[in-house]
């Protein structure tokens, strides 16, 4: 969900906020919707290698992807035969995953929500919150705890975060949370969840530019135990 940005596309982007609180948005959907706008794709379309690599050896079931951008990990799990709801604040994000659920044929149902304030409803085996990072005011740890709720016994809930700048940003300095922070505020119950993957991996990714470095995630995969 979040990306960090240069600082021409962060001045750009602040002028599309300003255009957007005309059209009594939220903070949230102004943002977000200014940020799809800097291009007519921002994303490669592919899933999230973490996804792939936790989802891969799951059964199918019913998924939500929190956050879902374009479209990429909601159209990998529907063509694996999993039932898909996929939500975004942004208008636009939703409408590019739209078609491209489309162009896969691929049944996904879209729904748009501010996690600050709505929530999908529904009981999931798999919810999937990649990078759901903002850097407007956003209640994460609230919105990660109703993303638990949303859980079946026996499903994972699977947390996927930035764990550092990647190399080409030019905010370095700034700070992630651990995957240990994460879960703690978070607050689940250690008697209904087991902690089954928490690190940081380290991956080869490449920038909007095509520059390339090594990127670092941190994973959380918590799984609710039967009843």
């Amino acid at each position: 969900m979040h990306e960090i940005f240069s600082a021409q596309a962060e001045a750009e982007n602040c002028e599309r906020v300003m255009g957007n609180r005309r059209h009594g948005l939220s903070e949230s959907e102004q943002y977000w919707e200014a940020h799809y706008n800097t291009r007519r794709r921002l994303w490669s379309g592919r899933a999230n290698p973490v996804l792939t690599d936790v989802a891969d050896g799951l059964p199918t079931g019913a998924a939500l992807d929190l956050g879902c951008g374009e479209g990429g990990d909601a159209v990998w799990l529907a063509r694996r035969g999993w039932r898909v709801t996929a939500v975004d604040v942004s208008a636009t994000a939703l409408a590019r995953a739209e078609a491209h659920a489309a162009e896969a044929g691929v049944e996904i149902r879209f729904e748009r929500h501010d996690l600050a304030h709505t929530f999908p409803q529904g009981a999931f085996d798999l919810v999937s919150a990649q990078y759901l990072q903002s850097p407007v005011d956003f209640p994460r740890a609230e919105a990660l705890r109703r993303a638990a709720d949303a859980v079946r016994p026996g499903g994972l809930l699977l947390v996927v975060d930035h764990g550092a700048p990647p190399p080409w940003s030019p905010n370095l300095d700034v700070r992630f949370p651990t995957p240990e922070e994460t879960l703690a505020g978070i607050g689940l119950d250690d008697a209904r969840w087991r902690t089954e993957r928490m690190g940081s991996p380290r991956r080869q990714g490449t920038g909007p530019d095509g520059q390339t470095g090594v990127l670092v995630d941190n994973v959380l995969a918590l799984r609710r135990l039967p009843a």
